[in-house]
């Protein structure tokens, strides 16, 4: 049995190159179920499926690596047991969505796939147009042993930290279609800012401003 994690234990820090393959496991377990990577990514059996979101986790770690992106890990000692991935808007990002990246994941998931990945993160970015620079949260995952005990929202107080410590951004955006998702960020001052389907999944997607995370902070 795994023992709880103490928050005296817990540390936040970069995510470690050599914690990559850990960092894609818990992403993988985190998103395997999840609604809208099964319309976009689903094949004709779940070998297929499973294969196309290891795919696009390794890409997407990969882009967020090389892009100098967030990548936000919750460690007890030295043990991975959480993680956030998050982009910040008009950074090198969306120029490291280069043919390579898109060819690569081409050939692992799809062309159609890949083009209807490409098409939820343009749809989302004009969303948030207005909101100027912000960071949008693309992944979270905590490990499965540790689920329950309050990691999630360590991991949402340090993004809270890193809008504060930028005095450009504006806000936290994040897009979530399932109820226990929405309820957990609304928890943590999110607003629903709009709704959006993707294929046949609808979601909302919510927005943390920086006013709401000062506020939180006085």
């Amino acid at each position: 049995m795994t023992n709880p994690a103490s928050s005296a234990q817990l540390t936040i820090k970069h995510l470690l190159p050599e914690d990559s393959t850990v960092a894609a496991s818990l992403l993988y377990r985190a998103y395997h179920d999840d609604k809208l990577f099964k319309d976009v990514l689903g094949g004709s059996d779940a070998q297929t499926y499973e294969s196309r979101l290891r795919a696009l986790i390794r890409e997407e770690l990969s882009c967020f690596g090389q892009s100098a992106q967030p990548l936000i890990g919750l460690y007890q000692a030295q043990s991975l047991l959480a993680i956030a991935c998050v982009f910040e808007a008009q950074t090198e990002l969306q120029a490291s969505r280069r043919w390579d990246w898109r060819l690569r994941l081409m050939m692992s998931a799809g062309y159609l796939q890949t083009q209807q990945l490409i098409d939820k993160e343009k749809t989302i970015r004009e969303a948030l147009a207005d909101q100027g620079h912000y960071y949008f949260l693309s992944f979270i995952a905590v490990e499965p042993h540790y689920q329950g005990q309050g990691l999630g929202h360590h991991l949402l107080d340090a993004l809270d930290e890193l809008v504060k410590e930028n005095p450009i951004a504006s806000g936290l955006g994040v897009f979530v279609s399932e109820a226990d998702q929405n309820a957990f960020f609304r928890q943590h001052g999110y607003e629903k800012f709009q709704v959006l389907t993707f294929k046949s999944v609808q979601g909302e997607l919510l927005f943390k401003t920086r006013a709401a995370i000062m506020e939180k902070s006085l």
